[in-house]
């Protein structure tokens, strides 16, 4: 079994926005379950724990040095490195591979003094590298650095993590599309709009990808404090496979296409 869990589920500004007095930054400043912070996974097997993307401060207060298996980047934006800056200087004595999309820049110094963590060889595009516990396939993305979406295939399931972009580049939808996922966990930051999105799905743009892609079932992810707030007040306006992620859900892939969601 694979546990899957969201570490975050925020955009770059994450909920609440600091000096926001939004529905739903008051919201989530009174219950702090309604907290997001920025966008990730944790990808738990017998082999030990995966993360995609390292966007969170306290990573160190979520996991030990021994439990952290690998480390896959979309890209590298600060809210979804930013984790890696301190973690780096364990002296624990182990390294840990960190994958990643072919970005010459990276982020600040990472690539000069990484420390603890080995940055592999960059994937390239529709890239498939096959694990103990899962294989992983690298699909290019839209977006203002270069990104990576994910598919995970386990036992029989596929599920496709596609955040930060604005749409889908030809090559990532057909592939998809012929791979028929099961599940997908899709960037969604902006409510429904008229305006072209260069860097994020609107709610628009992120049923259209859904509709071409036909998962299962489907998270919506990287949510802004600005879509949290069209939620509030446009209530029950998903449909019933489409569901929006919370910081800590989880979802349980078994080897038989078949899926829990605690």
């Amino acid at each position: 079994m694979l546990d899957i869990a969201f570490t975050g589920t925020g955009d770059a500004a994450q909920i609440p926005v600091w000096g926001c007095g939004c529905t739903a930054c008051v919201r989530a400043k009174n219950i702090t379950t309604f907290k997001r912070k920025p966008a990730g996974l944790s990808i738990t097997s017998p082999k030990g724990v995966t993360l995609i993307d390292a966007g969170r401060n306290d990573l160190a207060d979520c996991f030990s040095v021994e439990q952290i298996s690998r480390i896959i980047l979309t890209h590298f934006h600060m809210d979804h490195v930013q984790g890696l800056f301190h973690l780096r200087w364990s002296e624990h004595g182990r390294k840990i591979p960190v994958y990643r999309p072919d970005d010459p820049i990276g982020c600040d110094d990472l690539y000069k003094h990484p420390g603890i963590f080995e940055f592999q060889k960059p994937f390239r595009e529709l890239d498939t590298i096959v694990w103990d516990d899962f294989a992983l396939t690298a699909l290019p993305l839209n977006h203002s650095k270069p990104t990576l979406g994910y598919l995970l295939e386990y036992g029989g399931n596929r599920l496709a993590y596609i955040c930060d972009t604005a749409g889908l580049p030809v090559v990532t939808k057909d592939f998809l599309k012929n791979k028929r996922i099961d599940y997908l966990i899709l960037d969604c930051a902006e409510p429904p709009s008229s305006k072209i999105m260069y860097n994020h799905n609107d709610l628009n743009s992120a049923l259209e990808i859904i509709q071409q892609l036909a998962p299962t079932k489907t998270w919506l992810t990287h949510i802004s404090h600005r879509f949290e707030h069209w939620l509030l007040h446009n209530p029950n306006t998903l449909p019933d496979n489409i569901q929006i992620a919370q910081d800590g859900m989880r979802i349980q892939l078994i080897p038989s296409r078949t899926y829990g969601c605690l």
